[in-house]
């Protein structure tokens, strides 16, 4: 074979080792990716260890938090079960530095195995390395390299468990503003609460005083109904709600205002398509858009319509709220749909904050818990009405 086709062949064999490597990496990176989902949780990191200790030459690989060990995969580990107490010196200055740290010992004369307790490291270990889990400048935990020797220890794994740190830190990064959207779509969940609480609290109230002398009985069925409405206003916001829960509570609500205004006033109407009433949603995603025709759409007299319809379109659900009242004009309509699309960061005008409040929090969770695609639409005409359609991406059940 010629020096060329020689040169050749072995420059394709590299090129082949290398893919295979990138290739091995990018998995490594979509399963921890997978499993950091949860944080820094005792099952999720026992599974990160036990997927990367083949990964080096070390004989062991532990996570913890900044008190205790969360993981612990290889040599002796039943020395180091979850939930105990960190006691090395070099994982407690890793978690206040922020910094990589390594360690060795001499064996049975070295101070850190001398406190007649629990051992500081494992047995036979003579050497690691402790990586710090940085999220922005803080510190969350470590993931823990143990060896034999120190000599184990050279330029590539260290090269290696410096990679693992930054990849899982990264991953918690993910996580944590997870978390944080999460806390924020909650926030907004209670401020939208405090924005429907007042201006209904007091009309309800006064409606339900007044029954209690003309009705008694119809006073006791709507108080009834109105501990039960504000106790699932007050704990929606934990978690994501069935729409069917959703609609019921938003049934509730048209009860007082039939309280309020009469039977004959408010006409509701739902269709619901097979399998949407089973989908996760937030709270407060109808009732607020039925509650806003109530407050804008109602004519003097005759009867107002609301129409709730929940049906599929494509892989997306569609829920929208229709009624033949008032309407609103064009310029109307593009400014309130102005003040619901803009964000809280400075480039909404003075008007636009003070428009649809209700509506841009329905719009601004669609956008947060469900992301590209999702959001809010108003169509309307003067003296016919409006429909509000909320587009769910990537939520329809397909039977």
């Amino acid at each position: 074979m010629t020096p060329h086709r020689l040169s050749g062949r072995l420059s394709r064999l590299g090129d082949m080792r290398s893919s295979q490597a990138t290739e091995h990496i990018l998995s490594l990176a979509s399963k921890t990716l997978d499993l950091m989902r949860d944080g820094l949780s005792q099952p999720s990191c026992q599974d990160v260890c036990r997927l990367l200790l083949p990964e080096t030459t070390a004989i062991a690989v532990a996570m913890t938090d900044t008190e205790s060990v969360l993981a612990y995969e290889g040599a002796l580990a039943a020395d180091f079960p979850p939930g105990s107490p960190i006691h090395t010196a070099a994982t407690l200055e890793v978690l206040q530095t922020g910094q990589l740290g390594m360690f060795q010992t001499r064996g049975d004369d070295d101070p850190a195995n001398t406190s007649g307790k629990v051992p500081e490291l494992p047995r036979n270990v003579r050497g690691g390395i402790v990586v710090p889990l940085n999220v922005q400048n803080r510190t969350y935990g470590t993931i823990k390299f143990y060896f034999r020797s120190p000599a184990d220890i050279d330029c590539t794994q260290l090269a290696i468990a410096r990679g693992f740190g930054q990849l899982l830190s990264t991953q918690l990064s993910t996580h944590e503003l997870d978390r944080q959207a999460e806390l924020t779509a909650k926030a907004e969940v209670k401020a939208l609460q405090a924005q429907i609480n007042p201006h209904f609290l007091f009309n309800t109230i006064n409606t339900i005083a007044a029954f209690t002398r003309t009705d008694p009985t119809q006073a006791r069925a709507l108080l009834r109904e109105f501990a039960v409405f504000y106790r699932q206003t007050l704990e929606s916001s934990d978690q994501l709600i069935p729409l069917s829960r959703e609609l019921e509570q938003t049934r509730r609500y048209l009860r007082f205002e039939h309280a309020r205004f009469g039977e004959d006033r408010i006409k509701e109407s739902e269709h619901i398509a097979p399998g949407c009433g089973d989908v996760l949603v937030p709270a407060f995603i109808v009732q607020p858009v039925v509650e806003n025709a109530v407050r804008h759409a109602m004519r003097d007299d005759g009867p107002l319509h609301i129409d709730v319809r929940a049906d599929t379109d494509g892989d997306d659900m569609l829920i929208a709220v229709a009624d033949d009242g008032f309407g609103m004009d064009e310029a109307t309509r593009k400014s309130l749909l102005a003040g619901i699309n803009c964000r809280h960061d400075g480039t909404c005008s003075k008007d636009e904050k003070g428009t649809g409040i209700a509506l841009r929090n329905v719009s601004e969770r669609l956008d947060r818990f469900y992301g590209y695609g999702s959001g809010l639409d108003i169509m309307s005409k003067p003296g016919e009405g409006t429909c509000v359609t909320m587009r769910l991406a990537r939520t329809a059940v397909h039977e």
